[in-house]
């Protein structure tokens, strides 16, 4: 343990699984009170066990269930350090614009963007008391790029995302809180795993486009987030933190 995060307390959504769960035991690695938020009540408590944190059952679309998650932290460990609002989805019934129905964007708007937007208010008034703290949304790379196999829905929440974080990073600067948009790029979680096996060339279309030839593990991912959450980000705030591989940087990839 080298202890970035010594003495803070980090909430985490979407913490049983990929790049949440990596997080998770990151952050326990570095000396943080990890409390994760997740609807998985088998594996929650186990992971919040696994690093000697906190769980709660979360709905990250209901505002009650986000406040008594970030209200829990503030009153178990006694502060409210960083938000790692991550929780996400992204179904198969989100397609082109063509396809996709009504029901359908909904239901990514509100996991995806309504989410973040609840976290964020949820855990702003303890850090603006605090006069510090630090939140990272997870965005997306295509929040910055086109795609012609389109997630429709998915892509708007990740703009979503993207702007909030913009604003809100410039909103509360000088108030001691940094707010930033963690842009991942393909990432290899149970999430990509399942578009592999429902539609191998969909997914393999998306491999060739990154110049470092695979996708990112989730504990890549994870260092970016602590960075971001650690100290040594200090002066970053409002911006877009790519971890694409190089995907949005190319023309064209290496052959």
């Amino acid at each position: 343990m080298t202890g970035r995060l010594e003495g803070k307390v980090a909430v985490v959504t979407g913490g049983c699984s990929g790049i949440g769960l990596a997080t998770v035991r990151r952050f326990g690695q570095e000396g943080a009170r990890v409390v994760i938020g997740d609807l998985d009540e088998v594996a929650g408590p186990k992971v919040a066990d696994e690093v000697g944190g906190t769980f709660v059952r979360c709905d990250v679309t209901d505002a009650g269930d986000v406040e008594t998650l970030f209200r829990t932290a503030k009153d178990t460990w006694g502060s409210v350090d960083v938000a790692f609002n991550n929780a996400g989805i992204s179904p198969p019934e989100d397609d082109s614009i063509l396809t996709t129905d009504l029901d359908a964007w909904r239901k990514v708007q509100e996991v995806n963007l309504t989410s973040v937007y609840l976290c964020c208010k949820a855990a702003l008034p303890y850090m603006l008391e605090q006069k510090r703290g630090s939140i990272i949304n997870t965005a997306s790379f295509v929040a910055v790029m086109g795609a012609a196999t389109s997630q429709i829905s998915y892509t708007a929440s990740k703009g979503g995302v993207l702007s909030m974080s913009r604003e809100l990073g410039v909103q509360f600067a000088r108030e001691g809180v940094r707010v930033n948009a963690l842009c991942p790029g393909p990432v290899n979680t149970p999430l990509l795993q399942e578009l592999f096996a429902k539609d191998p060339e969909r997914a393999a279309r998306r491999l060739v486009h990154i110049p470092t030839g695979r996708f990112a593990e989730p504990e890549e991912i994870a260092n970016a987030v602590l960075f971001l959450a650690s100290d040594e980000s200090s002066f970053i705030t409002a911006s877009s933190f790519l971890v694409d591989g190089g995907i949005s940087g190319a023309y064209v990839t290496p052959v």
